[in-house]
C-alpha cells in the first residue's frame, strides 16, 4: 500500500527539521560531547604530575573537596564576586537609565560612551585596568588617591584590595549591559500611569517603588540571570589582571579549576571542580527562572 502524501504542514515541519539538523549536530559536537567527556574525567584519577597513579576514582574527586580549604575559599570568593558585581551592575545600570531617560538632549552620545566597555574583550579590559588604571604610581586611580592625600596603593598586588579591584573591573565592563536593557524597559512604560500617580500626589519615591519597579521587574530578573551566569564563569579579565593572585586572593572557582587542571596538571580533580561550577551555574539559573515565572 502506498503511503498517503504528506500534508503541507507536515512538509513544512520536515523541511524545518532538515534546516535545523546541521546546527544541532554542530551544537552536539561542540558542547554536549565535551561536557560528557568532562564529567567522565571528573570520575578519574588523572594527574599528569603523577602519571603512574591512574584509574577510576568514582566520587573520590568530589569527596576530596570537603577537606580542601582552597576549594571552600574559591567557592566563597565566587559567591562574593558574583553577588557584589551583579548587585552593583543592576543598581548602577538602573540609576544611569533613569538619569538618561530624563535628559532632553545628548542621550545618543551617552549611550555610545556607556556601551564602549562591552565591545572590548575581557582580556583587553583586564590588561587595560592592570596597566593604565590600577598600576601603582602611574595608574589613574593611584594618581587620584595621591592627589587627595590618600597615598599610593598596590591595587592588584595587595590581598586586601585585589578582590575589590577585580569586582570594579567586572562591574565597569558589564554595567552598560544592564543599563541598555533597563533603559529599553523604562522607555516602554506607559506615561498615563505616572500622570495619574502625580494627580494622586504620589512622591517620586512612591512612583519609583510602586510603579516603576513592579513594571520593570521581569527585565531586572532577566539581567540578574544573564549577569550571574557570566560572573560565575568569569575568567579572562581576572586572569589578565591578577592571574588569581596575589596568592589565592582572587582565585574564584573557575580560576581554581583552571590552575588545578593546567598548572598543577591534576585534570581529574580540575574536571570535578569544573563540574561543581557547572552545577552551581545551572542551579542558580533554574532558581532565577522559577522566580521570574512566579513574579510575572
Amino acid at each position: 500500500m502506498s503511503t498517503p502524501p504528506l500534508t503541507l504542514e507536515a512538509q513544512d515541519r520536515r523541511f524545518a527539521a532538515w534546516l535545523l539538523a546541521p546546527a544541532l549536530v554542530v551544537l552536539l559536537i561542540t558542547t554536549t560531547v565535551p561536557l560528557i567527556y568532562l564529567g567522565w574525567n571528573s570520575l578519574q584519577q588523572l594527574n599528569f604530575s603523577m602519571p603512574w597513579l591512574r584509574g577510576f576514582a568514582g566520587l573520590g574527586n568530589y569527596l576530596a573537596m570537603g577537606s580542601d580549604p582552597r576549594f571552600w575559599n574559591s567557592l566563597w570568593l565566587t559567591l562574593i564576586y558574583t553577588g557584589t558585581t551583579v548587585s552593583l551592575q543592576v543598581i548602577i545600570g538602573l540609576s544611569f537609565a533613569l538619569l538618561v531617560l530624563r535628559m532632553p538632549t545628548g542621550q545618543g552620545a551617552i549611550r555610545i560612551a556607556l556601551i564602549l566597555p562591552i565591545v572590548l574583550a575581557p582580556v583587553v579590559v583586564g590588561l587595560f585596568w592592570r596597566t593604565l588604571v590600577l598600576s601603582p604610581d602611574f595608574g589613574l586611580v593611584d594618581m587620584v588617591t595621591r592627589t587627595l592625600g590618600l597615598g599610593s596603593h598596590n591595587w592588584l598586588g595587595d590581598p586586601d584590595l585585589a578582590l575589590i579591584s577585580v569586582i570594579a573591573i567586572h562591574t565597569w565592563q558589564w554595567t552598560p549591559f544592564a543599563f541598555l536593557v533597563l533603559l529599553a524597559s523604562l522607555a516602554t512604560l506607559p506615561p498615563d500611569v505616572y500622570e495619574a500617580a502625580r494627580l494622586d500626589r504620589a512622591s517620586a519615591w512612591q512612583r519609583f517603588r510602586y510603579i516603576t519597579l513592579p513594571l520593570i521587574r521581569p527585565a531586572i530578573i532577566m539581567v540578574v540571570i544573564l549577569r550571574m551566569m557570566t560572573a560565575l564563569s568569569a575568567f579572562a579579565a581576572i586572569y589578565a589582571a591578577t592571574g588569581g593572585g596575589p596568592g589565592s586572593a582572587t582565585e574564584i572557582l573557575n580560576l581554581y579549576a583552571y590552575r588545578t587542571s593546567f598548572v598543577e596538571l591534576n585534570l581529574g580533580y580540575g574536571s570535578a571542580l569544573a563540574m561543581v561550577l557547572l552545577s552551581i551555574t545551572l542551579g542558580v539559573s533554574w532558581l532565577m527562572f522559577r522566580l521570574r515565572r512566579a513574579r510575572s
